[in-house]
């Protein structure tokens, strides 16, 4: 299965359907980030809120961002232990990245061009979010090969011959 999402389809299909039913792991890719909400009934709650409750539950969260997060993202993230402390959720930078992706359980992944901000993947109204797209997919080859690529990304595979190490504020590799 392929299916084209944009924009609103986006947030209702991935961010309030898929991501809180992930049950082993989520790994998110964005260049941009930024302390983006989401609706839960009435009220919006940080989407930190979700990710610390899926670690809560078990679920190992992975996110890789290009760029230091703003202010009121690093505020609101201090606010969930789970996140800070916990061994399930894990969290890094390459400046590099560009790739916008959310992938549950290895069933199923979006790739799109949504950034993990309100505009992007949140809850903005359509005459305020970012025109997107992206394609949901549950087609194992296409997962298996973009987790290998994350995967090679997070550990640090392409940290030594970078070109762009000097601009890096922690390399992958540890080094």
């Amino acid at each position: 299965m392929f299916e084209l999402l944009l924009n609103q389809q986006i947030y209702q299909r991935v961010v309030q359907e898929l991501v809180p039913a992930a049950s082993k792991f989520l790994w998110i890719t964005t260049a941009d980030i930024k302390d983006m909400h989401v609706a839960a009934g009435k009220r919006y709650r940080p989407f930190l809120a979700v990710l610390s409750e899926l670690v809560g539950q078990g679920v190992a969260v992975r996110l890789i961002h290009a760029k230091e997060p703003g202010e009121r993202f690093r505020k609101d993230f201090d606010r969930y232990p789970d996140l800070v402390s916990s061994d399930l959720f894990e969290r890094a930078l390459c400046p590099r990245l560009h790739t916008k992706a959310i992938i549950a359980d290895g069933k199923w992944a979006f790739v799109g061009s949504a950034n993990l901000t309100g505009a992007g993947l949140g809850c903005k109204g359509p005459h305020r979010r970012n025109f997107e797209a992206g394609f949901l997919t549950d087609d194992a080859a296409s997962i298996e090969a973009l987790m290998e690529e994350i995967d090679q990304l997070f550990l640090g595979e392409y940290c030594r011959k970078c070109q762009r190490r000097q601009f890096c504020p922690e390399p992958l590799d540890g080094e």
